[in-house]
C-alpha cells in the first residue's frame, strides 16, 4: 500500500496510506480531505484539483487531453496540477506528495 504525503489547504501535511489502485479522490473521501469531487470521479468537473509536488509530477502518466481541458476550469491551476480522480496510486508512487487546493 503506497504512502502519500498530503498538504491540506491550511498548510498541514499528513502522511496517509492508500490502498493500491485507489485514486487520490478515493483516498480523499476515505480520509475526509477537503477535496470535493462533485462529479464522482467522472472527469466532468475540476473540484478534485490537486497540485503534485514537482519532483513527482514526471513520474505520473501524462494527463489526457480531456483532463488538461478540465484543468483549465480549475481554481488556480499550476504547471503540476492534476485531477485527483485521474491519479491512480500504485506501489511505484510510494512517497508521492501533493497539495489539496481549497476552493
Amino acid at each position: 500500500m503506497p504512502e502519500v504525503v498530503v498538504t491540506e489547504p491550511g498548510g498541514t501535511a499528513r502522511a496517509l496510506t492508500a490502498p493500491a489502485g485507489a485514486t487520490i479522490l478515493d483516498l480523499a473521501r476515505r480520509e475526509d480531505l477537503a477535496l470535493e469531487g462533485t462529479c464522482g470521479g467522472q472527469m466532468a468537473c475540476a473540484t478534485c484539483h490537486v497540485v503534485i509536488a514537482a519532483e513527482w509530477y514526471g513520474r505520473l502518466p501524462t494527463p489526457s487531453a480531456e483532463e488538461r481541458d478540465m484543468l483549465e476550469l480549475a481554481a488556480r491551476p499550476r504547471r503540476t496540477s492534476r485531477l485527483g480522480c485521474q491519479v491512480r496510486l500504485t506501489p511505484d508512487l510510494d512517497g508521492l506528495a501533493f497539495t489539496v487546493i481549497g476552493e
